[in-house]
């Protein structure tokens, strides 16, 4: 019997986890995961609500002290103060994204994204039946990263959404808040949804408490949906909890795409992250934690010829671009069976990613530094 199926490109950074794990002894370090335990906080937290029986039906928007708590924080942070009537929780960040993306857009729409990209985000607008065009970050000389503008206010017209990730996975380019005014005028003059993917807004190397974000610039009435997660500021991959601050007055609406969706998320999980919203000291532990990573990775990189990669602005990886290289996954298969290393192939983030490897640096300093000289020994051996 033929199933009539959805069918999407399989994940190329599977096909390398699935290598390393049948390779002993290999250093995996192609998820988008560190090896830092969440807040111990949240832990005590969620087990002390389970117990307490919290764990029947959540109110769908989310738990109001999680949503109040989240309003805060991000007040805090931003220029602009965030009301708790904007917050919605989901179910991830990848959640947040996929309701956004379900509340405005309709089949035959176009969806614009810059590139190489998450693919999870392409294939979540493809699943709406969207038309889905991607414009390429520039690949500097210097290893770094450029949004074209004039490029990108061609392609906005028509469009029914741009999705942003700053700083963004996998090239660490980060938008700075000029740019975002840029972007958020274009959007504003072409009727064009803003959704803006900020999972890793605090994971930034420049001294400040978070990345240049869309809540700095765009008002509460602004078509604007700007995502988050737990899992990579408070390192709670497995947690599964994320939330979107939306236009004022858009709650009831998109609370009921999540109600279809997900049907909200357990209570228990949502004491453990009002936990990890008041652990700022992990903040800050957890940022150091990868800025030594990011140190070694660059120092022991240094130095190889016909490979470009620079210090990222922000979250947790190297996007290494390597001279002639025109099958990133054959080559990532080679390190895995060859040098014991296991990085994510460039092509998994689309054809712009090409040529390049991407590392996740999020690890120990002994982890990195084993890791990496395996990874420079592949290189040079190419």
């Amino acid at each position: 019997m033929t199933l009539d199926l959805v069918s999407l490109a399989p994940s190329r950074i599977l096909a390398v986890t699935r290598a390393a794990f049948d390779t002993p002894g290999t250093d995996i370090l192609c998820f988008g995961e560190s090896d830092q335990s969440a807040p111990a906080a949240a832990a005590l937290a969620a087990r002390a609500a389970l117990a307490g029986g919290d764990a029947l039906y959540p109110d769908v928007r989310g738990v109001f002290a999680l949503r109040a708590a989240l309003a805060d924080h991000l007040t805090a942070l931003h220029a602009n103060p965030v009301a708790e009537s904007r917050i919605q929780v989901t179910a991830s960040g990848m959640a947040a994204v996929s309701v956004a993306l379900q509340s405005i857009v309709r089949a035959g729409d176009r969806v614009v994204l810059h590139g190489p990209a998450w693919p999870n985000t392409g294939n979540a607008a493809l699943l709406r039946g969207a038309r889905v065009d991607t414009l390429p970050l520039d690949a500097l000389p210097s290893g770094r990263f450029a949004l074209d503008l004039d490029r990108l206010a061609g392609l906005l017209r028509g469009a029914r959404a741009f999705v942003l990730n700053s700083p963004n996975n996998p090239t660490g380019w980060t938008a700075t808040r000029a740019e975002l005014v840029a972007i958020l005028a274009l959007c504003r003059a072409e009727g064009v949804w803003l959704i803006s993917d900020e999972v890793y807004s605090r994971l930034v190397y420049d001294g400040s408490r978070a990345a240049p974000s869309v809540l700095d610039v765009a008002g509460p009435e602004d078509r604007v949906m700007v995502c988050n997660s737990f899992s990579k500021t408070w390192a709670m991959t497995g947690w599964r909890l994320g939330w979107i601050v939306l236009p004022e007055g858009a709650r009831p609406q998109v609370s009921e795409v999540v109600e279809v969706t997900h049907s909200g998320t357990s209570p228990f999980a949502q004491a453990g992250a009002l936990a990890a919203v008041a652990d700022e000291a992990f903040v800050a532990r957890f940022g150091a934690h990868c800025a030594e990573g990011r140190r070694v990775t660059m120092e022991g990189l240094a130095g190889l010829n016909g490979i470009r990669v620079a210090a990222p602005d922000g979250a947790f990886y190297a996007f290494i671009g390597i001279d002639g290289l025109q099958d990133s996954l054959d080559f990532a298969l080679r390190l895995v069976a060859e040098h014991g290393i296991a990085v994510a192939p460039g092509s998994a983030f689309g054809p712009d990613g090409e040529g390049f490897l991407r590392l996740c640096f999020a690890r120990s300093a002994d982890t990195m530094q084993r890791s990496i000289q395996k990874l420079r020994a592949g290189l040079q051996a190419r």
